[in-house]
This record gives C-alpha cells, structure tokens and sequence, in this order.
C-alpha cells in the first residue's frame, strides 16, 4: 500500500484525460490521498465512471466536459472547479492519443511496402494528433496557470513517452508532438521557477492502453510483431501496470519530497531507456 502524502490532503488536482487507463488511475490515487479531484474529457460521461467510483471510496470527485483544444470549454470547467472546489493546486496533462491517419502501415519505407506510407499520411490528421498531444497540453496550462500559481505548493505533471526520446516506428506525429511535451516541460519550468510552481512530465514505457491496443494486438487479442519487439527491448520483459506510475506522481505532486525538482522527465519504463540491445 502506498503510503498517505499529508501535504496532499485537501488540495485539488485536475486531470484532463482523466478517464484513460493511465489517468483514471492517477485520479483514484489522488483522491486515494485526500486530494479532490476533477477529472476533464471531452464528453462528462466518460469521467462520471471514475468519479463515482471515487465518491464510493470516501473521496470527492467532479466530471466536467472539456475539450483540451477549445479554450472557452477549459474555461468553463475552471469556473465549475473554483466554485464546486474553491482552488486548484495541481495539474496532470493527461489528454492526448493517436488516429490512423498519423500512422504508417510499415515501418521503414521501401517502393514495394505495403499499407500506408509516409508520403499517404493526412496532413490534416498529422496536425490533429500533434495539436491534441502538445496544444492541448499548452492550452490547459495557460487556463489553469493563473489559479496554479495562487496555490503555497503548485505543480503541473506533463504525460510524455517513450517516444519522446527516441521516435517509435509508425507514429511521427505521435512521437514529435511528446518531444515537444519534454522541451515544453523544461521550458515552463523555467519561466515559473522562481514562482514556485514546479512543472515536470512523467514518461512511461509500454504500457497496453486503448489508445495503442491496435499497434500491440491484433484482432483476436494476441500480440503483435511488434509487441514482441518491444517486450525483448525492455529488460523487465513485460509490459507496465497503471499504478507503477503512482510511485513517480506522488513523488512529483509532494513538495515535501521534490521541491528542488522542476523541469525533469521522468522515465517509468521497466529499463527501456537503459537497454542497449546487446
């Protein structure tokens, strides 16, 4: 059992995105640790699940709809967070995903590949995945910027990638758009440092979730080719659960335990990063 963080009692998160498989849990931990918790998504019903389940569990939870690239529905969800909640102290930018139309079929191109390649990727689907990943991230900090720094202990949580630091196959958009989240990160952790609001971002490995089932199984549920390329790669040989990334977000939302910590990625990967093949 993870033990209760006293400085995060009574404060209040937001998580956009906080209905994905990653996010969800992050918001039950947090609400676990006596924070209230507002869980963003495009649509309230996909939060209203989780908040529930949160309510049942003794905690305080709200769902709101918002759109992380629709600043006036930010916004609006600000103002419901303040007057249900009366502050906010902590932000986790969660929303992001893919789309087909940002993905090639091989993974190097030759003239005799099969399915879609570089040159057929939609432009305007390009530019969705990336404004999604990185715009919405920009966007919801500088909506929840202001109340932020109004707080004794403020901290904004990025959700970055493995392919931050080095692009995956078949995902350009993908994996330019969380290196742009890193640089982001290191970025607003600067400008705000003096004002005490520390900005870091969480980078976890593999991990199976909605947005990357298609890629890791096929359409019986067994794993793909590359799922098996990715689990040789990583030394731990297997893929992560959600609440391994629990430890890494405590850690970085608790002042009392990284106060001096602003501007870092944090890689939760099972020794991805560190494994050179050999």
């Amino acid at each position: 059992m993870i033990p209760i963080h006293e400085n995060l009692k009574g404060r209040v998160a937001v998580i956009t995105g906080g209905s994905g498989v990653l996010c969800s849990e992050m918001a039950k931990e947090l609400a676990r640790q006596g924070m209230k918790v507002a869980i963003l998504n495009r649509t309230a019903e996909k939060g209203k699940s989780i908040a529930i389940a949160i309510k049942e569990a003794g905690g305080e939870a709200l769902a709101l709809p918002a759109d992380v690239l629709d600043r006036a529905s930010l916004e609006l969800a600000k103002q419901q967070i303040l007057e249900k909640f009366g502050r906010i102290d902590l932000l986790v930018n969660g929303a992001g995903g893919n789309h087909p139309d940002a993905i090639t079929g091989p993974e190097s191109y030759t003239e005799e590949s099969v399915g879609q390649s570089f040159f057929d990727l939609d432009a305007a689907g390009f530019s969705s995945v990336f404004s999604l990943n990185f715009t919405g991230t920009f966007l919801a900090c500088q909506v929840f910027g202001k109340e932020l720094l109004k707080s004794e202990a403020p901290a904004i949580i990025n959700l970055s990638s493995m392919s931050s630091y080095a692009p995956l196959t078949k995902i350009p958009a993908y994996s330019a758009a969380k290196a742009s989240i890193n640089n982001f990160t290191q970025w607003m952790a600067v400008h705000f440092a003096e004002t005490g609001l520390r900005v870091n971002s969480i980078a976890p490995g593999f991990f199976l979730t909605t947005q990357n089932r298609d890629l890791l199984m096929d359409k019986d549920g067994n794993p793909t080719a590359r799922t098996k390329k990715i689990l040789e790669a990583t030394p731990m040989n297997k893929f992560g659960e959600p609440e391994n990334l629990l430890g890494a977000l405590l850690f970085l939302a608790d002042e009392s335990y990284s106060s001096f910590v602003t501007g870092t990625t944090m890689a939760v990967d099972g020794g991805f990063m560190a494994y050179s093949g050999v």
